[in-house]
């Protein structure tokens, strides 16, 4: 019979805090040497911190469940309970939904996810980040976030849904509420205005939906629509409506942490950047060591469905589960010398931050091909590109997804 021990308390641990969301790894990395698993008073949560521990969770739907996966991480006001409730009528498909029902739901979407269909995608995206890139190259300064790296992925996945672009600012301000109500820590103030967009958002879907079922067009909500031709198991209305309303948010945000964290950290290198500049094969391991170095999903959730032991530490049932990717991505029994950022290291593409199992992220692919892409256009178009100095980076006040929200750079014309 194995031994369980009980769960230390991070008292002065907070995942919302300033000084973890400055800089996590540290704490991070405290916590993993200090045990596998942490309860955290100031989120309810219990944080697991090793490798090994979360890809077996992972790898367990039936103990560790993903229903919390989107839900609030704070209590919300009754006020705004019933906005949402009212008016955001979807229901769990993807991060959120468990087998067999989730199983279901990603059969009818993988086909649209395979690493030939996003390659055959490639060149829409290349053009549209050359003429991003258009908009400042002769200025000699600009903040790759709010010009490149946060339009870029939103608008590919916009367009791969069918959503017009002039929809795109008004779209991407409501993913932005969906963030802080799901996985911050927002007043009740900031929680009724985000929740009245929410709402507002997914009244878009819904029309979105209706509206191509009379208008087929080359475009994913689309796709899903054809299925129903010849598969009776085929998503329904409301299903294909939270299909859309789940990526058109998770299909950007990622991805736009992803190149803006990896950008950081090779300009950061000056030596790196000029490598990459003379050789463009070692970009795919640049991104996949920026995956495991500067996790763009720092954490994920579960809750447990029965009384289970966690390396050890007692975890009872209903429980709920801060999986902390950037302190595994850190774990030196998986990746030795991890505090090293290692371009050229052989088994980066084990990180965590895609996760892993029957939730392995659909848009895996599409990110790694859009960070690849800025990657090389910018090294080929700016090799003195450069790191604005003494610039104070900042990070959205979430438990799950991190990069910069700016990130200024500068150069001299070749």
């Amino acid at each position: 019979m194995t031994q369980t021990t009980m769960c230390p308390i991070a008292h002065g641990f907070d995942p919302l805090g300033e000084d973890y969301l400055a800089e996590p790894y540290a704490q991070l990395n405290d916590l993993r040497v200090d045990g596998p698993v942490h309860y955290a008073p100031s989120i309810d949560y219990w944080v697991v911190t090793r490798y090994a521990d979360i890809a077996k969770i992972l790898a367990d739907p039936e103990t560790f469940s993903a229903t919390i996966a989107q839900a609030p991480l704070v209590p919300l006001t009754e006020e705004v309970k019933e906005i949402l409730t009212s008016g955001v009528r979807n229901t769990p498909v993807l991060s959120n939904l468990d087998p067999p029902h989730h199983t279901r739901v990603r059969l009818h979407l993988a086909t649209m996810f395979t690493p030939r269909r996003v390659q055959a995608m490639s060149d829409r995206i290349e053009a549209l980040a050359s003429e991003l890139v258009e908009q400042f190259a002769s200025r000699g300064r600009a903040d790759l976030i709010t010009e490149l790296t946060f339009p870029l992925p939103a608008l590919t996945m916009f367009r791969l849904l069918g959503f017009p672009d002039e929809d795109s600012e008004e779209l991407k301000s409501w993913c932005n509420d969906k963030l802080e109500v799901n996985w911050g820590r927002p007043d009740a103030q900031y929680q009724r205005r985000a929740a009245t967009n929410m709402s507002k958002f997914w009244d878009y879907c819904e029309r979105f939906v209706a509206l191509r079922k009379n208008n087929l067009s080359d475009d994913l909500t689309s796709d899903l629509l054809r299925q129903r031709e010849n598969d009776s198991e085929a998503l329904d209305d409301q299903e294909i409506a939270s299909v859309i309303f789940a990526l058109s948010f998770a299909g950007h945000e990622t991805t736009t942490n992803l190149m803006g964290n990896a950008l950081r950290q090779l300009l950061s290198r000056p030596e790196l950047w000029k490598e990459l500049c003379e050789e463009p094969r070692l970009i795919p391991g640049a991104v996949e060591e920026t995956l495991r170095f500067d996790s763009s999903v720092i954490a994920w959730r579960r809750l447990t469905t029965r009384d289970v032991a966690i390396d050890g530490v007692a975890v009872p049932a209903g429980s709920k589960l801060m999986l902390a990717f950037g302190a595994a991505n850190h774990d030196p029994s998986m990746f030795p010398e991890p505090e090293r950022f290692d371009i050229r290291r052989d088994n980066a593409r084990l990180q965590l931050s895609f996760g892993k199992g029957t939730h392995f992220c659909l848009g895996q692919h599409l990110a790694r091909v859009e960070a690849r892409i800025v990657i090389g256009m910018l090294t080929q178009r700016f090799p003195n590109m450069r790191l604005v100095e003494d610039q104070h980076l900042t990070f959205s006040a979430n438990i799950s997804f991190r990069g910069p929200e700016k990130l200024l750079v500068e150069w001299e014309e070749s």
